[in-house]
């Protein structure tokens, strides 16, 4: 049913007087009927009537002094895009009117073919539709939650300055601001308390900003900014800090007080020509060393960093590359038992040969094939070739000597579907008996989101293969949430154990992590060893495994082969330490 609206304000241009005073008959004899009707003969009054008033639809004829067929219609629609409009005329021609709605018209009706009711009701229906194109054009372009311009607007409007600014001598900047600590507000307060704390974040940031700037919602608990006719850095700088303070206030929610602060990131865009995705990046980069250097401050993009960015992408597309190439390779650490020498297990660490810059370490490139989901099929690869290496190596050594063949799992990879069937599927194929493999999670990621690591692990453990928690002691996991954990191995985070010999507070932690491994009944590796004072101290503290650089740094499979099958040729510690493979 067409809901009634008797202030419906309507605009009729027609230059025939006959034709106007039939309209208007025809309205004033239906219920409901328009409170106003204003007629106009021609385009030009038509355009001055739309400057200065405001219409809920227009009834226009195609046939004017000043416009003939569609021109009028694309004139009223670019100055009243918001206004719809139903057209009445002579001209009982197909292909006009299927031009017409083309060109944005909502209906199009003939003379002489329509009463007051059909006129009406086409009226009310195109008031009601474009109201609801309306509401809808509004809900993909705003955030739903805090009522602000979301992602895809954001990317028009900062689109728009940029043309804008090629006519004029000023700058504009584009800021990338991040909530710190929002997830850790987010899990102990609740989701609805975090919905709320967003909600009176967008409404501070949208008090602080001057007429004509934009804040939107970019996602989750990031914002963006962009402030146009900037004169120069200090100008964003300036809006920058007022921002920052106007988040400094304790925030009400849910009868507490919370407090926030924010890391921002500010690029200036000097050229009209740059592009909107490029300006983002570059200001999400910033942001991301404001964090970095402290949390609670602002950084403004440099060369250093656009350099940093340019490596990024660099190593980001090659990424892609390499994995098309082959360019991946794989290396092992022995993990040693220190009592007696013994080598239990090796850790597979990914490498990979760059065809220009050679030999790029996993803690440059990880991290972005992490962020870009590239680690998915790296992580496949990594794990059938470790497999696979991993069941030549145990027929060499036989059935009951230890060895593990420890593989790193990602954060990315924890989330995929299916993970525990693709490692069977692959130990079956590799031929690699599922308790020889051990997949190391690290601490930060399975207490990241708690619930969905313990599924995961248990459909891991029921595959038959075993978990280590890698880097513990950096991620704050309480007794209570290690015994819910099916593990098998605590790894003792390096920087622990590189302050060990000194004998203080560092000495102490490694202890704990022993007796408590002890307790639950865990094994217990200390990473990180590079020293002999390091080992000592480990055996004293009753820690029975470690791997690290004292031993040996992370070598070929044949070069492993080599080390261990002829320890007379080796010097160092490394002679020690024996696989009979």
């Amino acid at each position: 049913m067409i809901r009634a609206r008797p202030d419906l304000r309507l605009l009729l241009v027609e230059d025939s007087r006959a034709d106007a005073h039939i309209v208007r008959i025809m309205l004033e004899g239906v219920e409901s009927a328009p409170d106003v009707v204003s007629q106009v003969p021609t385009l030009a009054e038509a355009r001055r009537l739309l400057r200065e008033n405001q219409f809920d639809c227009i009834l226009l004829d195609l046939t004017l002094p000043d416009a003939d067929r569609l021109e009028g219609l694309e004139q009223v629609r670019l100055l009243a895009p918001t206004v719809p409009v139903v057209v009445l005329t002579g001209h009982d021609d197909e292909q006009l009117a299927l031009e017409a709605l083309h060109e944005g018209a909502q209906d199009y009706l003939i003379k002489g073919q329509v009463d007051g009711n059909l006129l009406m009701r086409a009226i009310r229906y195109s008031v009601e539709r474009q109201s609801a194109d309306l509401e809808l054009a509004y809900q993909s372009t705003h955030d739903t939650l805090t009522g602000l311009p979301n992602r895809m607007l954001f990317i028009d409007r900062l689109g728009l300055g940029l043309a804008r600014m090629s006519r004029r001598s000023s700058m504009l900047a584009v800021m990338f601001l991040d909530i710190d600590g929002f997830k850790v507000i987010n899990d102990s307060l609740g989701h609805d308390v975090g919905d709320e704390l967003l909600q009176a974040v967008a409404h501070r940031l949208r008090d602080a900003l001057r007429p004509g700037d934009t804040v939107a919602r970019f996602g989750g608990d990031e914002f963006t900014i962009l402030s146009e006719e900037i004169s120069d850095a200090s100008e964003a700088i300036r809006i920058a800090d007022r921002l920052r303070d106007l988040l400094q206030p304790s925030f009400s929610l849910d009868g507490r007080d919370v407090f926030v602060t924010a890391s921002i990131g500010i690029v200036l865009a000097t050229d009209s020509e740059q592009r909107p995705e490029d300006l983002l990046r570059d200001a999400d980069a910033a942001m991301y060393q404001a964090k970095e250097r402290g949390k609670a401050r602002y950084e403004l993009f440099d060369e250093v960093m656009r350099v940093r960015v340019a490596r990024r992408l660099e190593t980001e597309s090659g990424l892609h590359r390499a994995i098309e190439r082959g360019e991946f390779a794989l290396l092992y650490q022995p993990e040693i038992e220190l009592n007696t020498g013994r080598v239990i297990g090796v850790e597979a660490l990914v490498s990979w040969q760059h065809t220009s810059r050679g030999l790029v370490g996993p803690s440059e490139f990880i991290p972005i094939a992490e962020e870009t989901g590239l680690i998915v099929p790296i992580g496949s690869w990594v794990l059938e070739q470790a497999c696979r290496q991993g069941a030549a190596w145990r027929k060499r050594v036989g059935p009951t000597a230890p060895f593990m063949m420890s593989v790193n799992l990602s954060a990315r990879q924890l989330l995929q579907p299916g993970l525990a069937e693709f490692v069977h599927e692959t130990l079956e194929q590799t031929g690699l008996a599922p308790h020889d493999l051990v997949l190391e999670v690290t601490e930060s990621v399975l207490i990241e989101d708690a619930d969905h690591a313990t599924t995961v692990l248990e459909e891991l453990r029921a595959v038959g293969v075993q978990v280590s928690i890698d880097d513990f002691g950096t991620g704050y996991a309480s007794l209570t949430y290690l015994r819910r954990l099916p593990v098998d191995i605590l790894k003792v985070d390096q920087t622990f154990v590189r302050g060990i010999a000194d004998g203080g507070d560092d000495a102490g932690i490694v202890e704990t992590i022993v007796q408590l491994g002890e307790r639950l009944g865990l094994k217990v590796i200390a990473e990180g060893v590079e020293e002999e004072a390091q080992a000592s101290w480990l055996k004293r503290l009753g820690c029975r495994y470690a791997q690290g650089y004292y031993f040996s740094v992370p070598v070929t499979a044949d070069e492993l082969e080599r080390k261990l099958l002829a320890p007379g040729d080796v010097s160092g510690a490394q002679s020690q330490y024996r696989l009979d493979i």
